[in-house]
């Protein structure tokens, strides 16, 4: 479709399709606002693929290719405990991405298909701030720009990593998260700069493929961002699992030797020298706000590029909003914001339906998963609150042990006075899914009792957290 189509006046114009644009686009037009949303993302086949990083080249790729990556793994080491025998196993790496692309452009279309349904245009390109009242989409040719006028704005651009000086980007030995996920072979050896959650979660996958995981990490403490008991939990299975993980160190320079990566990183110990096959920077994301705004429009950023926001996701720029990872206003996550997205096109259409930042789920997508929400115990010791902590771990639920999935447990912090609980803790299989469970107790202000008087079917994995309400108590019933 010919760009000049789109030359008109709308009520919402999104800039960006990720989860936060795209949900406040759908919203939007939901609402009966005429919409528009600009996007640039390209596939590697040159075409047009909603859903930002989150679809592209960040969670469902990354799931899609940790689930090969899994059932892999159980059939080399696992499979003959079920007496079930397979020979001659093979590994076809690009038919697995293949794969995990196909997952990618379904779930791309059914955005396409919602836009379309709820009649919000699309357009294909570059967006831009240029005041308070209009927008410039530049097509990804670079062709003429054309002007786009809008009652109000969203910016919704999302972010992307962050690159190193002293690690290149040379889109073939080193390499960032995003091609990360789409190599077409198993590195023999693999270093990745950063253990986060993004090094974690792609480390875990090629380890379970047959690479040899060297993760290195600034930090002295592994997943500082989650509680210590967890954390702690995490470093052995991890580490059990085959994970090289280098706390506290720091990396000097990684310089190409053909076809190899000579990494110099220094330690407590000294200098040390890494030979690898494929180098991952994963070592953080930066939001993508560089040239979303003209100077004319005022619109004000911090140091490192975020965005300046209200509670109300208001910028300084009346009727313009910003979400996601273009603020400091939450985490970057991308249900933190899609929420912000229902939250702003709503709050155009004058409904208030806030958010409640204090009770927003983190998981790290691992095998096995990482969740949380609320406060970890030394953030608890920290604020000087009195409190009780019920632990259950996952080697004691039935359903856990019947299906060989016995690592990791379940913690639930409370206030020792009221009872209330103040954070949940999990790893363990599903814990994606069980957090949930804590997030509608704690958001309705549940108490241990609560969940302990919840009656869950046995046997199930959400007994653990059934069982680690009854342990804030000291009775719980499979705990031997």
């Amino acid at each position: 479709m010919a760009m000049s189509k789109y030359e008109s006046t709308y009520d919402v114009i999104v800039l960006g399709a990720g989860p936060a644009g795209y949900v406040a686009a759908i919203r939007a037009a939901q609402l009966g606002l005429k919409t528009a949303c600009v996007d640039n993302w390209m596939s590697p086949d040159g075409k047009t693929s909603l859903g930002g990083t989150y679809i592209n080249a960040g969670c469902i790729s990354s799931m899609a290719l940790l689930e090969s990556a899994k059932i892999y793994h159980q059939i080399r080491h696992d499979i003959k405990d079920h007496g079930i025998s397979v020979d001659n196993i093979s590994l076809d790496v690009p038919k697995m991405i293949a794969r995990k692309d196909k997952k990618v452009d379904m779930l791309s279309k059914q955005i396409k298909q919602v836009f379309a349904d709820n009649g919000i245009d699309f357009i294909h390109g570059s967006g831009k701030l240029m005041n308070a009242r209009q927008v410039s989409a530049t097509p990804p040719n670079g062709g003429k720009p054309i002007i786009l006028n809008a009652k109000n704005v969203i910016l919704a651009t999302g972010s992307s990593p962050i690159e190193l000086n002293c690690a290149a980007i040379d889109n073939d030995v080193i390499i960032d998260s995003t091609a990360a996920l789409s190599l077409q072979t198993v590195p023999k050896k693999l270093g990745i700069i950063g253990a986060g959650i993004i090094g974690l979660e792609i480390g875990g996958i090629w380890n379970k493929l047959g690479s040899d995981v060297t993760l290195l990490e600034a930090q002295e403490i592994f997943l500082h961002v989650t509680d210590q008991q967890i954390s702690l939990e995490a470093y052995k299975i991890y580490t059990d699992q085959g994970l090289d993980l280098r706390m506290g160190t720091r990396v000097i320079s990684a310089k190409r030797s053909k076809d190899k990566v000579i990494v110099e990183y220094q330690d407590q110990e000294g200098n040390h020298t890494l030979k690898l096959d494929k180098l991952i920077v994963a070592s953080g994301r930066k939001p993508n706000s560089e040239n979303i705004a003209a100077p004319e429009a005022e619109l004000v950023l911090d140091e490192n590029g975020y965005i300046h926001v209200d509670e109300k996701c208001c910028t300084t720029v009346p009727g313009v909003y910003a979400i996601g990872d273009l603020t400091l206003l939450g985490p970057m996550l991308a249900h933190k914001g899609l929420e912000e997205g229902v939250f702003v096109a709503e709050q155009i259409a004058n409904m208030e339906t806030p958010i409640n930042y204090d009770i927003i789920p983190s998981v790290i997508y691992t095998d096995p998963e990482i969740a949380w929400v609320g406060h970890t115990e030394q953030a608890v010791q920290a604020m000087g609150i009195k409190y009780n902590t019920g632990v259950f771990p996952l080697k004691a639920n039935g359903r856990a042990e019947a299906i060989d999935k016995t690592e990791g447990l379940v913690k639930i912090i409370t206030n020792a006075e009221t009872d209330i609980i103040m954070g949940v803790h999990i790893i363990g299989i599903n814990a994606s899914e069980l957090i949930a469970e804590a997030v509608l107790a704690m958001e309705f202000s549940a108490s241990s009792e609560d969940l302990a008087r919840t009656i869950h079917a046995h046997p199930t994995i959400s007994e653990v957290l059934h069982e680690a309400a009854l342990a804030i108590d000291n009775r719980s019933l499979h705990l031997p």
